[in-house]
């Protein structure tokens, strides 16, 4: 099922300021929390997207690229990226939006008893491993499956868990405080197992102190097409291990790679030709450059310098995957510097000939040009 519009799910518009981004989700949150919706499956849906929409609203970057690409620019890169969010991840983010304290409890879990996680143990995360990956601009055109070797942090084997002591495998601890409301339950992250409810017991040798060691992995990503330099792209769960826990992610920044003869502009690729002052004013036919191979266009008789020639959909598909881009051909007529007696004889003799005298009336100027162009 496609995801709905993030501002839609809030219900609210780009012109929003980020304090009305933050009560419209707020408002989300306290309606469909699963405390007031016990069972409630399409109540816990909602939640998560609720809190999925804020999390790339609320954040300047990912609104940018959510703003300019839609979902395909911030998919699997937040915090609940990539099909990847659960119930912990969104109490996680409670604190900003209810004030709460930095021990992790969500207010809810006050108002509601305590039961925000449905006592689950709350699971740690491995940190997140950031790598560069290299891509051609056929890459970027086609879309490619690239394998990448990295190094990353897993579980030594001969690690061996046991039940934390201090919550009894509850993975948070419990509170009871007076108010003049009355007695009022809060619950936060265990201390000692920082929520996960186990804690090591056995660390083999050569392994830190967290159970983990080094070691050189391959994993295989679909780079989609129409991908950009500078842009991140979430791997879930490929990142460094943790023990009793889940992995971090694999962050992938994309660099493109200088081709030899194309330019990219945005979706569009640039090639610039060059031609002779005979092949311009006679006509001919010439073999191009593009990103799927080689293709002949043709040069009209008459051709000016400046002359831009449009194949359309020889560019790179829109990360969105709404459109495809055009190679744009750059014409440009070579003057020469030098010239023999010979050559400068011919060139004298078309000096006083009509078709050779400039007519800027047969020319169009330079809005028309870019008028014609952007049609």
């Amino acid at each position: 099922m496609a995801k709905r519009d993030y501002y839609d799910v809030l219900g609210v518009s780009k012109s929003s300021n980020a304090d009305e981004i933050k009560k419209a989700y707020r408002k989300k949150a306290i309606k469909y929390h699963p405390d007031k919706n016990p069972d409630n499956k399409e109540a816990e849906e909602k939640f998560k997207e609720a809190a999925e929409a804020y999390e790339v609203l609320s954040n300047d970057d990912k609104k940018q690229r959510y703003d300019q690409f839609g979902h395909a620019g911030v998919d699997g890169q937040g915090g609940f990226g990539g099909g990847g969010m659960n119930m912990d991840d969104i109490f996680s983010h409670f604190g900003d939006i209810f004030g709460g304290g930095s021990g992790g409890g969500s207010p809810f879990e006050s108002f509601f008893g305590g039961g925000g996680r449905s006592g689950r143990p709350r699971q740690s995360v491995g940190s997140n491993i950031r790598i560069k990956l290299k891509l051609s601009l056929e890459d970027v055109t086609k879309g490619v499956e690239k394998k990448i070797k990295y190094k990353k942090k897993v579980v030594a084997q001969g690690v061996t868990f046991e039940t934390c002591s201090t919550c009894g495998g509850r993975g948070s601890v419990t509170r009871v405080q007076s108010t003049f409301l009355g007695q009022m339950q809060t619950s936060s992250p265990c201390p000692t197992c920082q929520g996960s409810g186990k804690k090591i017991k056995n660390i083999p040798a050569g392994a830190d102190r967290m159970g983990l060691t080094v070691k050189e992995v391959t994993t295989t990503i679909d780079i989609p097409a129409g991908v950009s330099d500078g842009m991140q792209l979430n791997v879930q769960g490929r990142g460094n291990e943790m023990p009793g826990g889940i992995s971090g992610d694999l962050i992938v920044l994309i660099e493109e790679i200088k081709h030899e003869n194309l330019e990219r502009d945005g979706n569009n690729i640039i090639y610039n030709l060059h031609v002779s002052f005979p092949q311009a004013a006679l006509g001919y036919d010439v073999e191009i450059p593009t990103v799927s191979g080689k293709a002949r266009i043709k040069i009209e008789p008459g051709t000016q310098s400046g002359k831009v020639l449009r194949l359309r959909g020889k560019g790179i598909p829109d990360v969105n995957g709404y459109k495809t881009g055009d190679q744009l051909v750059y014409v440009n007529v070579f003057t020469p510097k030098k010239l023999n007696n010979e050559e400068k004889k011919t060139l004298q003799q078309l000096l006083d000939s009509d078709n050779f005298t400039p007519d800027p009336t047969q020319e169009k100027g330079f809005f028309d040009k870019m008028k014609e162009f952007f049609n």
